[in-house]
């Protein structure tokens, strides 16, 4: 087998920024149309935050199967042979890996020493580290502090601040039994692949509470300000990701406005409803209903300060469609928040709603000691956000766990994180030369890694304190998170699996299709003759026409945990 070649790179902004610029067009009768005009502009619908846009120049020489020389461990099963044999394999390349974790036996590999874009299972590494310098059980604690005096009627001489700590839900996704609520298709992927389900819990709910303390403390009225404090680390935009989100310590929502449409009878505007819902924030709505055959188009965009565009067009008898609008400062939303949130704790604030964070008002970090506390909110264990970000691949938050432990470690950069990160990859004996990675989410072009690095750093995390809070984190296959679908109801491999799934693609231009630079799967698996294993398995550079093509190659890797499963 000849070596492969070197596979470049150039990101393509289509995510956030460029999909609000373009209008949506999108209708779940019409997601698998195969014509080239419907083809294209799915296309660049789909390869938003949960893809990353780059092109890929295929290994020479690396066909689907091939490898470089015999190795230890059995045949892979036939079916397996069979899927990576099928003919939109051919220009593909393969990576498998699986070991028993309680022998060390190798059952299966396949090029497992080769360097394969990683997609998502970049964050097994990122959330690995993190839950190494974090803790399972640490929790997030953010105070508010009352600068100046309270007089006897109750009117704070000063301003309200509230110290940002890097809770990335701030008590907005917490269920009654103390969870954190997720669903298969998050909300930040709305604008992406569309179907997004939004969580029950009231995003503002954190903010009601800390709001509820401050009455309590007997502060009626703030004649000064409320201030957010946003210095726990340097906020950033992460390289390649388009700007698409700012990793900052104050994160309410996701920093993203959920927007609802909803159709009507035809000829009908649009019901069109978001949260949270802030003054700081109007929508102007020109949605209008049309004959059911027609094709959902939404086009969000912002109309000056503080106003946010939604138009277009959807179909009778469609569901509700979910859009999202990033906010461009999330200090300045969060305090807007966090005073109608103490209004409606009957605390009459004197600044007005609108407008930007004071941070030039804010103290020297060290004089908090000076001030009264009136509020803390604590958030959930760190092990129930572990499970947010691996569950439903959250992207924002991937990629502010490096501040994060960075933080942790009395460091305040991304960059920071990315070394901290290398320390405890080298702690657990991975071979770093197999390694590339530059972000926590699995977006750069500089992300690679093998199948041995990915199931060696699986067998780490599969003994120690935390080896079951790592596993717990993982979805399940057929049951829940990205991999809910992967597999029928029947399958027998159903919530046997669980694994962090990775893609990577791009739009063929010249040939108006997708190229899946990477579809991956890595996690562990309690097989039918209850052998436990850590298994990787990569794919790379595969051409599909459509999306239908797209979803059948996760599904292929999940029919190959199947047929694992049944073999072992």
């Amino acid at each position: 087998m000849s070596s492969a070649t070197n596979c470049g790179f150039l990101i393509l902004t289509c995510l956030l920024d460029s999909l609000m610029k373009y209008p949506r067009e999108r209708s779940r009768g019409d997601y698998m149309k195969s014509d080239a005009h419907e083809s294209k502009k799915l296309c660049y619908l789909l390869l938003g935050t949960i893809f990353l846009i780059t092109v890929c120049q295929p290994f020479a020489g690396a066909g689907g199967n091939s490898q470089d020389s015999p190795l230890e461990g059995n045949p892979l099963p036939a079916s397996v042979t069979e899927i990576m044999n099928d003919t939109k394999y051919d220009h593909a390349f393969w990576g498998i890996l699986v070991e028993d974790l309680e022998t060390g036996e190798v059952v299966y590999q396949l090029n497992p020493e080769k360097m394969f874009i990683p997609g998502s299972t970049t964050k097994l590494y990122t959330g690995a580290a993190a839950l190494d310098i974090i803790g399972a059980d640490y929790r997030f604690e953010t105070p508010i502090y009352a600068r100046g005096n309270v007089d006897s009627s109750g009117n704070l001489n000063g301003d309200l601040i509230l110290v940002a700590s890097g809770d990335l839900t701030m008590g907005g996704r917490t269920t009654p039994d103390g969870k954190i609520d997720y669903t298969d298709i998050d909300h930040s992927y709305a604008n992406s692949i569309g179907n997004a389900i939004l969580t029950t819990p009231d995003p503002l709910s954190g903010l009601d509470q800390l709001a509820q303390q401050v009455s309590a403390a007997g502060i009626k009225s703030v004649s000064g300000d409320v201030i957010i404090d946003d210095r726990l680390f340097d906020k950033i935009n992460p390289p390649d990701s388009a700007n698409d989100y700012t990793l900052t310590p104050i994160v309410i929502n996701d920093n993203l406005i959920d927007i609802m449409v909803k159709p009507a009878q035809p000829g009908m505007a649009a019901e069109v409803d978001w949260r949270p819902q802030t003054a700081a924030y109007a929508i102007e709505a020109d949605v209008v209903t049309t004959d059911a055959n027609e094709t959902a188009r939404i086009e969000i965009s912002t109309g000056g300060p503080g106003i946010i565009n939604v138009s277009g067009q959807v179909p009778a008898g469609e569901d509700t469609i979910v859009q999202t609008y990033t906010v461009d400062d999330p200090s300045s939303f969060a305090r807007s928040l966090l005073i109608e949130a103490l209004e409606r704790q009957g605390v009459k604030v004197n600044a007005s709603v609108k407008g930007n964070n004071p941070a030039d008002l804010l103290p020297a970090t060290t004089n908090y000691s000076e001030f009264e506390r009136v509020a803390l909110l604590t958030s959930l264990p760190f092990s129930e956000n572990l499970k947010l970000i691996m569950k439903v691949s959250q992207n924002m938050q991937a990629d502010s766990l490096l501040p994060l432990m960075a933080v942790k470690e009395g460091k305040r950069s991304f960059w920071d994180g990315l070394i901290i990160e290398r320390s405890f990859l080298e702690k657990t004996g991975i071979d770093l030369n197999a390694v590339s990675i530059s972000d926590g989410r699995g977006n750069s072009p500089a992300d690679y890694m093998t199948p041995r690095t990915t199931v060696d750093l699986l067998r780490y995390m599969s003994s120690g304190n935390d080896s079951q809070v790592y596993r717990d984190a993982l979805p399940i296959l057929g049951v829940d998170g990205s991999l809910a679908t992967s597999v029928g109801p029947e399958s027998p491999a159903k919530g046997k699996v669980q694994a962090k799934t990775g893609t990577t693609a791009k739009y063929d231009v010249v040939n108006d299709r997708l190229i899946l630079c990477s579809q991956a799967l890595g996690g562990y698996m309690n097989t039918s003759e209850d052998r436990k294993l850590a298994f990787a398995i990569y794919v790379n550079n595969v051409p599909v026409k459509d999306v239908k093509e797209m979803k059948q190659v996760s599904n292929d890797l999940g029919s190959i945990c199947e047929a694992i499963y049944e073999e072992n």
